[in-house]
């Protein structure tokens, strides 16, 4: 059975976490995307790290599936051979800094003016217009800008979030705009301008937080592993540790005090009835939680929770979940290659029940470069002319049936 999007093209100008996680989400979809670098190390997130064999951790997670091409997009020969590509493509997308796009000749207006069925997406920190059009847009700025920072953390210690969510968040929403507008253009013939703010798509995420301060004049305060909203919601101690342990509503709480703790007069304690009662009183409650909690071990506990049907957990480090039991029966691992070495990776979330996710191979820079300007229209000697002036690089590795 085929991907769903095999045939489409996507030529990407992108760096970073936003754009390539966007894309990365395409290829294992089936999509061709042809991932264009600077000939002076190429995606910056290569050398964030060198904790994959020799190759960065968070471009291993973002860029397997893709083919790079590598020129100088400053040099009329290089930015040419990519104008050509994209007349090709189904789909562009760049995260460059403001204008950089039009100033090199590939803006959305003028793409589009010769090949108006192309979708053009523009990622960038802020949008289009506004008083931080041109300001550095990296997720950590983003998650202030957008009020993450202020409600992450403890009473005492705002922090950002471990993983870069506004980066996530808007390549998420870059990838559901262009599955949108290929959807549209299948029926119209249509192409499409797509904009995605990396301030907006996080923001959009703040969801509760945001209508909380609009509604009530304040936002919600930080809590550390608990809950605003709900009680009980938090990490409890058990005789060797802690658990996690969130009642979402009335019959959970029963449930909680009266099978798992044995206390079922706190079932109709008027104090903690009612989630709102509970909130309330979440000191007492959770307290009374604590007390109870403490008596068992956290496997113990955990079992016993599970038994019930209580919302609970215990905290994994990474080590445990790199070999979570759940992973691994429902075989999620699979391997790709980098020009380093084997690796693995998992199977993106959306699982198709007929056809597997296309885990392709992380592009060593410039692996494709003279293959995609040969593509582009030049004949093998121009190639090769622009490889030996510096224009473009040629990676010398190869991924085949020997080196595997």
């Amino acid at each position: 059975m085929s991907l769903p999007l095999d045939g489409v093209t996507v030529v990407a100008l992108e760096q970073a976490v936003a754009a390539p996680l966007a894309t990365r989400t395409l290829a294992d979809l089936g999509a061709r995307v042809i991932k264009v670098e600077r000939v002076d190390g190429g995606d910056l997130a290569r050398n964030y790290d060198h904790v994959v064999h020799g190759t960065g951790a968070h471009f291993v997670w973002l860029n397997r599936g893709k083919e790079s091409i590598a020129v100088d997009l400053k040099s009329p020969e290089g930015c040419s051979a990519i104008r050509r590509l994209v007349d090709n493509a189904d789909v562009f997308i760049q995260n460059l800094a403001p204008r950089a796009a039009e100033r090199l000749g590939l803006g959305a207006e003028e793409l589009r003016v010769a090949h108006p069925e192309l979708i053009v997406v523009n990622l960038s920190g802020f949008g289009g217009g506004g008083p931080l059009e041109d300001r550095k847009a990296y997720d950590m700025l983003i998650q202030a800008e957008a009020g993450l920072i202020s409600i992450t953390g403890t009473p005492d210690t705002p922090v950002k979030t471990g993983i870069p969510t506004a980066d996530i968040a808007s390549g998420a929403a870059c990838s559901q705009a262009i599955l949108a507008a290929l959807l549209r253009r299948w029926h119209t013939g249509a192409g499409a301008t797509i904009e995605v703010s990396m301030l907006e798509a996080t923001i959009e995420w703040m969801g509760h937080a945001l209508y909380t301060q609009l509604y009530t004049g304040s936002q919600p305060p930080r809590m550390g592993l608990s809950h605003t909203s709900i009680a009980p919601y938090d990490a409890y101690p058990t005789r060797d540790g802690k658990i996690l342990i969130g009642i979402q509503n009335d019959r959970g709480w029963r449930t909680l005090v009266t099978e798992v703790f044995g206390v079922p007069e706190f079932a109709d304690d008027p104090r903690f009835v009612t989630n709102v009662q509970r909130v309330a009183n979440r000191r007492e409650c959770d307290e009374l939680v604590a007390t109870k909690t403490a008596r068992w071990t956290t496997a113990e506990l955990d079992m016993r929770l599970a038994a019930a049907g209580i919302p609970a957990a215990q905290v994994k480090q990474l080590d445990q979940v790199v070999e979570h039991p759940q992973l691994r029966a429902r075989d999620r691992w699979r391997t790709v290659w980098t020009e380093h070495a084997q690796v693995h990776a998992l199977l993106p979330p959306a699982t198709f029940e007929d056809t597997e996710a296309r885990m392709g191979d992380v592009p060593a820079l410039g692996q494709h470069t003279c293959a995609l300007l040969v593509e582009s229209g030049l004949d093998t000697d121009a190639a090769d002319m622009l490889i030996t002036a510096g224009i473009a690089l040629q990676s010398d590795t190869t991924y085949t049936a020997a080196t595997r």
